[in-house]
């Protein structure tokens, strides 16, 4: 944590639940693929979408946010099932500016066989770069360790580990460490692995990451949804 503090305020990042991050930075509040809401987080000002899929595009949670000038990034692929805000789209491998926040897109997808049903490469789902005034925020969203991952060089890195729908502890250890990333934090496992698989989870990653950490939510944990 102390090299974090060097690079970034830990403060500032804010961990909401599952792959639900927001971040106060650029005079704006940012979220990413914020679900289950519970607590009041305050209005959104932009927010990152990374695929339609129930947890990362959570319509109630959107609501909760969303104020008439929320811009809310996310697939083309995905524009059908958005509700509220003002839409931008986009696709893997590109870059964009919005307002004054630069930022690209990553193809999210499978390529383990016994996963490739979820996360379909044709689906052009994304990952996003996200240049802040408190850093390079790379969120992976759900994806399996793919080639785009490699070497990617960023302040901060959040990447799943729960396995099932996304890269499992091993190959998100493997992820990890060929990036360039100078702090790597995981996500998207506790509902996947439980209480215990989560805490040995963080233990393995920490010692096979030598640039990990283990965030703490702002909501409580659930386990089970």
């Amino acid at each position: 944590i102390a090299i974090l503090i060097n690079i970034m305020n830990i403060d500032e990042i804010h961990w909401i639940y599952h792959a639900g991050f927001y971040f106060e930075s650029n005079n704006k509040r940012i979220f990413i693929d914020p679900f289950n809401l519970k607590k009041d987080f305050g209005k959104a000002d932009i927010v990152f979408i990374t695929h339609p899929h129930f947890d990362h595009l959570d319509a109630n949670a959107l609501e909760k946010i969303i104020k008439k000038d929320t811009i809310v990034v996310l697939p083309k692929s995905a524009m059908d099932q958005l509700k509220l805000g003002k839409p931008f789209p986009v696709e893997p491998n590109n870059r964009y500016e919005l307002n004054d926040i630069s930022f690209s897109t990553i193809p999210a997808y499978n390529i383990v066989k016994d996963r490739l049903q979820f996360h379909n490469r044709k689906n052009n789902w994304v990952g996003y770069i996200i240049n802040l005034d408190i850093g390079k925020i790379y969120h992976a969203g759900d994806t399996d360790f793919v080639e785009e991952m490699k070497g990617l060089d960023v302040d901060l890195a959040l990447i799943p580990i729960g396995g099932k729908y996304t890269m499992n502890l091993d190959e998100a250890i493997e992820a990890a460490n060929s990036m360039k990333a100078k702090i790597v934090a995981p996500m998207h496992y506790k509902a996947l692995l439980g209480k215990n698989g989560s805490e040995k989870a963080e233990k393995t990653f920490k010692e096979k990451v030598s640039n990990a950490i283990i965030l703490s939510e702002e909501e409580e944990p659930d386990y089970s949804f």
